[in-house]
This record gives C-alpha cells, structure tokens and sequence, in this order.
C-alpha cells in the first residue's frame, strides 16, 4: 500500500518549530490514488515485488487512513484519554498523542503532544457521509472538502537526549508522562501546559514564546543503564515499574501529593540480561509481567521481592522484545526477534507452552497489543514494516474455503497494513473503536480498517 489519502502537517506558524522541511504550510495535500490497470492482492513476504511493479492502496479496505510526521522520527508515543467520550464512531474524530523523538543530536530531542481532529473517513466513508446529508450545490460540495481537511497541532518541549519510551497516565487532574531516555534516567513531566497549548491559538501562542525546556517533576537516576521498559499501572494511581539494559526491574510508589515518588532500591532482577518490556495486570494492583533478551517472560508480585512468581524461561527461541497483557481473559500477547506471536494462558504458564502461535512476520516483532473492548482481537508491528490484526474467535469453518495463495494463510489474520517504514510501536485508541495509531521512522499512521 504505497501513498495515503492524505497527509497531516502542522499549521504554518508550527513548521519551524518541528524542523520539518515541509514547504506546505501546513495545508494537506490529497494524492490521486493510480488503479486503472489490473491489480491483485499482494501478500508481503510471499511475493516479491517484481522490477517496475508498485504497490498501490486499496482504500475500500479502510474506513480512516491519515497520516502525519513530526520532524525527528519517533521510537514512542501513547495515547491520551480526553474528554470526548467513549466509543465514538461519528466524524469528525480528534485524538491526542504524547511522544518523543530520536533525533540525530541529543539537543534535537523534542517531548510532544499532539493534538489530531477534524479526522474524517476515507473516499468511501465520505460518500456514505454525503449520502446522508442533503446537498445539492456543487460549490457547497467544494467547501465541505476544505472543511474535511484534518489538522494537527504539537506543543513541544526541548528534551536533552534521544527518548526511549514514553507512557502516559492520569493521576488525579494530573495528566503524565513517563519518560526513558538515552541518558539512562527515567522521568516523569507533566504535560498540562502542552495539553492547554494544543486546545487554544492564544495557550499555544504564550507556549511558544516562553521558554520550551521540558523540566522533570521528577526523575531516577538508580537504573545502571539505560532502557526501554516502563508501565503505568492501571489499579493504582501513580505506581509505575522500569526495567534496563542490565537486567533490573525498580517499583515506583507515588508519594502524597503527586509530584515525587518512592522508588524501592532493591531491584527484581531474576532476568539475566535486558529488560524489553513490562505490563502491570489489568486486575492485579501487585502483580506485572515481564520479558527479557534471555528469551523469558516472567510474571512478579511486588509483595515478595525479589524473584519472580511464574516464567516461561526460552518462551522464545530469540529475543523477547514486547508484550501485552489482556484486559478481559487470562491471556498474555508476546512478540519476539524470532517474528513469532504467541499467546499465553495464565492458567498454563508454567508449563512453558503457549496457547496459540503464529509465524506471519518475517522480520522481529516490535509491538504488540491486544485491543481494548474486543479480547479476542489483537495488532502487531514488525521490522518487515507490515502492522498485522487478528481475531482468535475465528476458526477455519468461519471463512470457508481459501483459493491460491490466501489458502496457506492463518484463518485468524485479519489484515496486513503496510506503507510505513521502520514500524516502532502502535496503540489501539481506546476511546474510538477500531482504530490503531503506528509511529515508524517514517511518521505516524491512523487508520481503521474493514476487518474490526
């Protein structure tokens, strides 16, 4: 799937403030979509592209694809939950994003929220839009194009070394980021000023002229090295878990008040070497899982340091980058360098056997998450820069009989995304139903498709 409907860049007076080399001015371009030849289905590392062949985007298969960059590419991002209600269908939509750049020098690094909104629907979801309303005027029509442009706005703040990760949480009227960087700290900002910033043109205009140096309501020094892994977790306010390159895993407590925390000394260290990600239970305020380069995943409870509870000790034949805990069943999401996605039942954990495997990523896996309201659906993004979606409750009765190459396909995979290159991490939108959000060396994608 090669150039998207449209692009998403800043307003005029934000282009430099990106570094962007963008001579648009902030207006969004939509590009014609070639398809008056044959086209066929194309599966990723099935069939290689032949010489002068192109790939071309189906955009029948989507009902919201847009697409934004940054500046500096993004390794990270998390979802803001905002004020506009849950599971809203009805377009326009808007989002907000919290994310970090790696940007060549330390000094180029930016925090930024964004700020997405009047995201409309893809060509086909306009026409039923169209459809039913009652228009009849053809300039009227061309007016509602310019109306339909989407926008987006960043408020960003200078961040001194190249970040990591960042997860967002809500304490209190507190909005929150933590953030790993390059320079082997975790931090915790508050992004209240740049939320403020995104929602107003007079916020946003006092934010930029004053000075943009993101200052830490608190940071760790203790990690030996620097990492990746971090998490909020859900049942308590505040609490958050981090884990390094050297293996160790720190429990942070919030304190009263806020805007300090505790962080116990004594790390959990039963990994022998790097910590690549962590995931507190949904419904367990003590416990959280997590996985390692020593190819582990393992499950701890912070009532009984320092060793861990449950592992699956070669859960992988290769690394163990990323996992996902989900919010309904006691299942468990891992994605590995050896391109595998395994799912993992709690209630058979310790026999090292995952439940269900699937082997359709050709390159590393890098991130993996169930979706919020549907337990039986999940996405993942690899290193071969296809985002994949499946659905476990389908099996091979469901679809019938498959012809030529699909046949060889798993009945649960539901869809392959591409255009982006050097996939990094996606989320799915909690607030609005079916729609991931992907950040790539290439910028961000927010699309929903056909499938969920």
């Amino acid at each position: 799937m090669a150039a998207p409907e449209e692009h998403m860049l800043p307003r005029e007076d934000e282009v430099e403030e990106m570094e962007s080399g963008s001579s648009d001015e902030g207006e969004m371009e939509e590009e014609t979509q070639a398809g008056d030849g044959d086209s066929k289905v194309y599966l990723p590392g099935v069939q290689p592209l032949q010489p002068g062949e192109q790939l071309e985007m189906d955009q029948s298969a989507y009902r919201l694809y847009h697409e934004c960059q940054t500046g500096a590419p993004c390794l990270s991002f998390d979802v803001l939950r905002d004020g506009e209600g849950e599971g809203r269908e009805t377009y326009p939509l808007s989002m907000l994003l919290c994310s970090g750049t790696q940007a060549d020098t330390a000094l180029g690094n930016r925090l930024i929220v964004m700020r997405m909104h009047n995201l409309h629907g893809t060509k086909k979801e306009k026409e039923k839009e169209e459809e039913e309303e009652e228009s009849s005027d053809e300039d009227s029509d061309e007016d509602d194009d310019v109306e339909k442009k989407p926008q987006l706005e960043l408020a960003m703040m200078t961040h001194y070394g190249g970040i990591n990760r960042v997860r967002v949480t809500q304490q209190g009227e507190q909005a929150l980021a933590a953030v790993w960087s390059e320079k082997g700290q975790v931090e915790i900002f508050d992004l209240r000023r740049q939320l403020e910033a995104v929602h107003s043109s007079a916020a946003m205009a006092a934010f930029i002229k004053q000075h943009k140096e993101a200052t830490p309501l608190f940071s760790f020094e203790g990690h030996m090295a620097e990492g990746f892994a971090i998490d909020w977790s859900s049942k308590v306010p505040g609490r958050l878990v981090s884990g390094d390159c050297k293996k160790n895993i720190h429990v942070w407590e919030p304190r009263e008040g806020g805007a300090s925390w505790q962080v116990d000394q004594r790390p959990f260290s039963s990994h022998s070497k790097s910590v690549e990600d962590l995931q507190w239970s949904p419904t367990e305020a003590t416990v959280f899982a997590s996985c390692s380069v020593d190819h582990s995943i393992r499950i701890w409870d912070i009532r009984a340091p320092p060793n861990s509870m449950l592992s699956a000790n070669e859960a992988h034949s290769a690394d163990v980058n990323v996992i996902s805990w989900n919010r309904a069943e006691p299942f468990l999401l891992s994605g590995g360098d050896d391109g595998l996605l395994k799912v993992w039942d709690f209630r058979q954990f310790q026999s090292g056997r995952a439940v269900a495997s699937f082997k359709q990523h050709s390159a590393p896996v890098t991130s993996v998450e169930w979706n919020p309201v549907d337990s039986s659906v999940f996405a993942a993004a690899g290193a071969d820069d296809v985002i994949s979606q499946w659905d476990l409750s389908v099996e091979s009765s469901d679809i019938g009989e498959r012809a030529g190459i699909l046949k060889d396909l798993p009945p649960q995979l539901l869809f392959l995304h591409q255009g982006q290159s050097e996939v990094k991490e996606l989320h799915w939108h909690p607030q609005i139903p079916g729609t991931l959000v992907s950040t790539a060396l290439s910028g961000f994608n927010v699309f929903r498709t056909i499938s969920v």
